[in-house]
């Protein structure tokens, strides 16, 4: 049984071809620079299977066009998709909205309205339509199921869920806290408990999701009570490009005193903002280097971030009351001792520590990170959201 996963950005395409009882990636890859225009030699899809790495050059006028060069470099390399009797494809798509809370069997109604949720999620939503119709027209056949982003955050509390606008405002426009990253925060979740040798439905725990998009979640008993992200993937941590939390007069001083129109908001929060805006970088490794050459931007920049980690795990440190377990995950979770010493740093009195030795250790599997017999557990759990996505698919299909 194998699940083709597909997860379609604005000018990307990453999959893997898995099997979901085993977890075993029998394929994987990413096609860039989609609709962009590149030089003929420029390696734009990069396909591994088999311990082989096959590429492709030159543009890809759209993601249509990638998927067939994906089709091609599979059957390059000894396995036609489309003879290979696959289980299902397993789409990511980012917003369900109020509509979408379990993995779903796509279909033309699906899919319509899937788009129609792109106002919620415009840099993501149509990315994933068009990744959809590309993959049913080249496998017909096989059911496409999406999986949702938001689906695990679909039952937060009222009081967690809620903004405190005018009630007949919000309810007109669907607006909620709906929270994302939930595919990783539920995977993440269930294999922190498998590491403590625990049922879930036991534990209070806060996952910190931390890549170039970063959230936060509270989790208590298997179900999320809050999240850190909101209506759109814009609130919460500080992020890459991405401010996260800032006052909402910002905008509007924008808007009256710089003359910025909505446009010029939105990329300025999405895309210019978050650790690149304070420091003119989004990659850690290359902050790091900056706050080692003493460049005080760079510095300030990673202070932010932490401020911000700490202000929302005390606040989940008091919505659960009791912690059993705190862990990190995605790129810089997974990757960054520092990030995860300073965000816990001096809470010894909550029962929380970092032990030096184990946070430093080059290690990619699921771990502690705290001292033995630590009240809170600390780990590190890498995230694999694509498996997630496949097993969902598999039981949806049968």
């Amino acid at each position: 049984m194998q699940v083709l996963v597909i997860n379609s950005g604005s000018s990307s395409i990453k999959y893997q071809l898995l099997e979901p009882d085993s977890g075993e990636v029998v394929a994987s890859g990413q096609v860039s620079r989609i609709g962009e225009p590149v030089a003929a030699d420029a390696p734009t899809v990069e396909h591994h299977s088999d311990g082989q790495t096959l590429e492709h050059h030159g543009s890809v006028p759209d993601h249509a066009a990638g998927l067939r060069i994906v089709f091609d470099l599979f059957a390059r390399g000894g396995r036609d998709l489309t003879t290979a009797g696959l289980t299902a494809v397993g789409h990511r798509v980012v917003h369900g909205g109020e509509v979408f809370y379990r993995p779903t069997l796509i279909d033309d109604d699906v899919l319509r309205s899937i788009d129609e949720l792109s106002s919620l999620a415009p840099l993501h939503n149509p990315a994933n339509v068009t990744g959809i119709e590309s993959a049913r027209a080249l496998l017909p056949d096989v059911p496409q199921v999406a999986v949702f982003d938001t689906a695990f955050f679909h039952g937060l509390p009222d009081a967690a869920k809620t903004y405190a606008i005018d009630a007949k405002v919000a309810a007109a426009h669907g607006i909620r806290r709906y929270g994302f990253h939930g595919t990783s925060h539920e995977y993440v979740s269930e294999q922190a408990a498998r590491l403590l040798g625990r049922d879930p439905a036991e534990l209070n725990q806060i996952v910190f999701h931390l890549g170039n998009g970063a959230s936060a979640s509270a989790i208590r008993g298997g179900r999320a009570v809050d999240t850190s992200m909101g209506l759109t993937p814009l609130e919460g941590l500080v992020m890459g490009t991405r401010s996260g939390d800032i006052d909402p007069g910002i905008l509007l001083h924008l808007a009256r005193t710089a003359g910025m129109g909505i446009g010029e908001i939105d990329d300025l929060l999405n895309r210019d903002s978050g650790i690149k805006g304070l420091s003119g970088v989004n990659d850690f490794r290359e902050l790091f280097r900056l706050i080692e050459s003493g460049d005080t931007a760079a510095r300030l920049a990673y202070d932010v971030y932490v401020h911000r980690l700490r202000r929302y795990l005390g606040a989940y440190l008091v919505e659960l009351g009791r912690v059993d377990a705190i862990t990190f995950t995605a790129g810089v979770g997974e990757n960054s001792p520092p990030v995860r010493a300073d965000a816990l740093a001096g809470l010894e009195g909550f029962g929380i520590a970092v032990d030096t030795e184990r946070n430093t250790a080059k290690d990619r599997a699921a771990r502690y990170i705290s001292p033995a017999g630590s009240e809170v557990a600390v780990l590190v759990v890498p995230t694999d959201e694509e498996l997630a996505i496949a097993r969902a698919a598999a039981r949806l299909v049968g």
